[in-house]
């Protein structure tokens, strides 16, 4: 930990890059709080199939309108196909993913944060959810412990924070970093304002906010974070990972988190395959160990860690990926 009280993270380490990436907090934001307000009414209105239909034309504008992010959305379904071709079985033998799969990519956003508000402003069911591994879900569920889940822009893990508020009763917290995150909570706060999930919006985790959340996770609490975008700071507090097959950098913050806290780690994904969304919670690690000599390389052993278990969930479910920014650090396709 620093002297300040701001928690240290690894030495800058090169990667490739065919051109300078934006940051992904500077991308301009794909929905304001009205726009939100609107979709949402739109699906009470005419239900969910007319809001797929109308998402398609939101699709077709936003592919048109939104350069970065419709090349950001090519280049990780192309990397995907390449990947795990089994999993496009229309695409004709020697093509790629084209604006068509961009604009259900962009379909699929919509869908999601449609999700997010219902988390928010109904009651999910037990019955809504297709549990991968149910035992573990049961036996931590069942654990008075505090925990850290690490999520990520893969799926919409707001629908399983909604689950375990109303089905559970557990006090959710969420860490975010940017604005983004903030219009969101705004939005859903106007329908939903006895939520009992907690946001955090911080740039850096000081010591008070590290025991504000330790004084949590000891009271039994949840604490959400998300595992794959680099912090605000830049690369430097990042490692340096594997994601199908090209080297991508991970934020090694949750990890520092994780010590500080010393508490079990969970992983958990969550996506939507037509009415069911599936749920994936995975052990991680019971307690964090980042020894002093050869820490970095432990940091860099829990980014790895992480990735490939992001990678196995997204090979599952393409168009439930989020990210739309040069995830890779390139930004070179039409």
């Amino acid at each position: 930990m620093r002297s300040d009280g701001k928690l240290w993270g690894m030495s800058e380490s090169p990667i490739t890059a065919d051109a300078p990436a934006p940051h992904w907090s500077s991308i301009r934001e794909s929905g304001t709080v009205l726009g939100i307000r609107l979709l949402y009414r739109l699906y009470r209105l005419f239900g969910r199939r007319v809001f797929h239909g109308i998402l398609w034309l939101v699709g077709v504008w936003y592919a048109c309108t939104r350069p970065l992010q419709r090349r950001a959305s090519m280049d990780f379904l192309r990397t995907h196909a390449r990947c795990y071709p089994e999993r496009w079985p229309s695409l004709e033998p020697g093509t790629e993913p084209g604006w068509s799969h961009t604009i259900r990519h962009f379909q699929s956003f919509g869908e999601a944060v449609l999700d997010k508000g219902l988390a928010w402003t109904a009651t999910p069911g037990e019955s809504d959810f297709t549990l991968i591994d149910e035992a573990l879900v049961r036996q931590t569920l069942a654990d008075p412990r505090g925990q850290l889940v690490i999520g990520s822009h893969f799926g919409n893990l707001e629908y399983c924070r909604g689950f375990l508020q109303a089905t559970h009763a557990r006090t959710v917290n969420v860490l975010v970093h940017d604005r983004h995150s903030a219009n969101f909570v705004a939005a859903m706060s106007h329908y939903s304002p006895d939520s009992r999930l907690n946001v955090f919006q911080v740039d850096e985790l000081d010591v008070g906010r590290i025991l504000e959340l330790k004084s949590r996770i000891d009271a039994g609490e949840w604490l959400f974070i998300a595992g794959d975008r680099i912090p605000l700071s830049g690369e430097r507090r990042t490692a340096v990972v594997r994601f199908m097959g090209r080297d991508a950098r991970a934020p090694i913050g949750p990890y520092l988190l994780a010590r500080a806290l010393a508490c079990p780690v969970k992983l958990m994904f969550a996506w939507r395959e037509g009415q069911q969304v599936f749920v994936d919670l995975q052990e991680f690690s019971e307690k964090v160990e980042l020894p002093r000599k050869g820490r970095d390389e432990a940091l860099t052993r829990y980014a790895a860690q992480f990735a490939l278990a992001l990678e196995a969930a997204a090979a599952r479910a393409p168009f439930q990926w989020f990210n739309f920014y040069p995830f890779w650090g390139t930004a070179t396709l039409d």
